[in-house]
Order: C-alpha cells, then structure tokens, then sequence
C-alpha cells in the first residue's frame, strides 16, 4: 500500500488541477473575457511564425470593423427641400 501512495498523490493532483481548469474555462465563457486575450496572442504567433496569415489576419478585422450604411427604415421617403 505504501508503494501506491506516490501515485495515489500524484492522479489527485492532478485530478484537482483539471477540475480547476475546468472551472476557469466554464467562468471565461460565461463571463466572455477570453475573446480579446487570446485573438491577441493568437495575432502575435502568427505575426512571428506566418506572416501571410497574419496579414490576412489584419484584413479580417478591418472587414469585420466596417460599418455597412443602413438606409431609412420607411422607403418611401424622401427628403424636403428647405426655402
């Protein structure tokens, strides 16, 4: 029995370590704060190892981060001429 103890150790350990990640990941999706984080890191690696994607990366973005006009809710109107 002494002999099992070391490892008996050890998987709680561990154990205890995937269960805190476990928690932690559940709190970041339900609060949503690894969004920024991790597209940022994820930006720095491919800046480093993959330029081409990270140019793209970058193109991506600006895409995302465009606005596209919204017309007026009625189409049927027009605008006035001010005297």
């Amino acid at each position: 029995m002494r002999a099992l103890l070391p490892y008996l150790a050890l998987s709680g350990f561990l154990a205890a370590v995937m269960l805190s990640f476990a928690l932690l990941a559940r709190r970041i999706r339900r609060r949503g704060t690894a969004g920024g984080g991790l597209s940022g890191a994820l930006a720095a690696y491919e800046e480093a190892f993959r330029t081409t994607s990270h140019a793209a990366h970058y193109e991506i973005r600006a895409q995302a981060d465009r606005r596209t006009p919204t017309g007026s809710p009625d189409p049927l109107r027009r605008r006035r001429r001010r005297l």
